[in-house]
């Protein structure tokens, strides 16, 4: 039976230790990285809800749209461009209260409020960007950066290692 990623949990560290609980043993076997990283968006989209969550995978020098879901988006993103080459120049998350404050923010969705970028990293290189959206003011926090660093970590272990 495929997991459900549905939890009643209202504690945010909790969610996010049962989700990484039930997801890593998901993707322990399976090291196809399109299809980790269309899965890994979907659970994680079962299991919070957000407006949007996809992947940029580094390609020839850019960010490249991968998986998501969510609403239409930008195909390219240059390196040190908004937050998600921000994230990539500087190989950091970057967690946004407000999408409007952040300098040379890319809109690819009007409807996006507050957003969080983990860098996929591997063997010192970034290798892509998991970017998740909210419609909503200042919804990720401390909590938010250490857990999605912990999955985008045993992404990149299972991905490229």
């Amino acid at each position: 039976m495929e997991p459900a990623f549905t939890y009643h949990i209202t504690d945010k560290a909790a969610r996010y230790e049962q989700f990484i609980s039930d997801f890593l043993p998901y993707i322990a076997d399976e090291h196809e990285e399109v299809s980790v990283l269309a899965n890994t968006t979907a659970a994680l989209r079962q299991a919070f809800g957000w407006f949007w969550i996809g992947f940029y995978i580094v390609r020839d020098g850019l960010l490249l749209l991968g998986p998501f879901q969510g609403d239409v988006a930008c195909y390219r993103i240059r390196h040190g461009r908004g937050v998600c080459g921000t994230a990539w120049a500087e190989a950091t998350t970057q967690v946004v209260p407000d999408v409007e404050q952040f300098p040379g923010h890319i809109a690819c969705s009007g409807s996006s409020r507050s957003e969080i970028v983990v860098p996929l990293i591997a063997n010192g290189d970034v290798r892509g960007v998991l970017d998740i959206d909210s419609d909503q003011l200042a919804t990720f926090d401390e909590t938010d950066r250490h857990y999605l660093e912990i999955l985008c970590k045993h992404l990149c272990d299972a991905l490229y290692q």
